[in-house]
């Protein structure tokens, strides 16, 4: 399985680094797995929005590529919980009022190549679409989660649900090519749970011991009964 993990202006830096790190350590165990960082421009220096750390796409996202492609969130100021994006991103560079704000970093994506490379990935049936965090609101505002099961962080759920995707509250939601996380420590668990389902318990398992870390929740899925009652 090769992983594409995309970068954006704004992008926050543990929703990109831990699933690279568990993906990565799954390749290292396995030769399975391989891992980039990518971005809808190809190559640079992209700077996350949390103090400035930059980090390097080494190429152009490939929707066509089989695999995984991963959408992280943003980070900066909270701002509105389900506040809506940005206000400004019509206006010209030099009038925008650089608003950092969580909501406006998601939205400025839109203004890019991205939500057009998303669409195409999320047609191919051999790319499984994942997103971490706010990840999940760039594809429901890209009108790509329409009557799709999802998960974001849980302050920007609402946000979510108004898209026309199915919010659940859940740590991963596993909707079959599209597999979201909520928090941005969840891209823990969903870097594991991707080594588990595409290469197997084994790898995760050892990946798991080998980060010291115990997976939260269970992974939700539109199987079995529905409860009721609570």
């Amino acid at each position: 399985m090769h992983a594409q993990i995309v970068l954006f202006d704004g992008f926050d830096p543990l929703d990109v680094i831990a699933p690279f790190e568990v993906l990565h350590a799954g390749g290292a165990a396995c030769g399975a797995v391989s891992v980039e960082l990518v971005s809808a421009e190809g190559p640079r220096e992209v700077v996350s929005g949390t103090g400035g750390l930059a980090l390097r796409a080494t190429a152009a996202l490939d929707p066509a590529r089989a695999g995984l492609v991963l959408v992280p969130g943003a980070s900066g100021r909270i701002g509105e919980p389900g506040g809506t994006p940005d206000h400004d991103a019509e206006a010209p560079a030099g009038e925008r009022s650089h608003d950092d704000s969580i909501p406006v970093l998601l939205g400025r994506t839109l203004t890019t190549e991205l939500p057009v490379l998303l669409k195409a990935a999320m047609d191919d049936p051999g790319v499984i679409v994942a997103a971490v965090c706010g990840g999940s609101l760039i594809l429901a505002m890209a009108g790509l989660l329409e009557g799709r099961h999802a998960v974001t962080h849980h302050l920007g759920q609402d946000l979510l649900h108004a898209t026309g995707a199915h919010a659940v509250s859940a740590r991963v939601v596993d909707d079959g090519d599209l597999i979201t996380a909520g928090g941005v420590t969840s891209g823990l668990d969903l870097g594991l749970y991707l080594l588990e389902r595409e290469v197997g318990p084994q790898i995760a398992h050892a990946v798991e011991n080998l980060f010291a870390h115990e997976r939260r929740g269970t992974v939700w899925r539109a199987q079995g009964p529905v409860s009721v009652g609570f």
